[in-house]
């Protein structure tokens, strides 16, 4: 299974990432959704399939999110993990 992916940035929110199905595009995101997120800033397209490598999310999370509701939210990374990102721990 293959999903053509159309990527969105978040204006109102830093490393706010939505994902959704090119083909259908924004159609199944929620209204709500949409108010919080901001004006969808228009990122990269790309295809997942199994065995792609996405920075943040495993790739058949994504998928099967995707084919499910018809999109995936990526929130930015906890504190955690952004000390983990720049090579620190929370004890240093």
């Amino acid at each position: 299974m293959r999903i053509i992916c159309q990527i969105y940035r978040s204006s109102r929110r830093e490393e706010m990432y939505l994902y959704v199905d090119k083909a259908r595009d924004l159609e199944d995101v929620p209204e709500g959704l949409m108010k919080r997120f901001g004006k969808p800033q228009p990122l990269m397209v790309v295809v997942l399939e199994k065995g792609k490598k996405l920075a943040r999310a495993k790739v058949t999370d994504v998928m099967q999110q995707i084919t499910a509701t018809g999109y995936y939210l990526q929130m930015p990374p906890t504190a955690a993990e952004l000390f983990k990102r720049e090579g620190s721990t929370q004890n240093d």
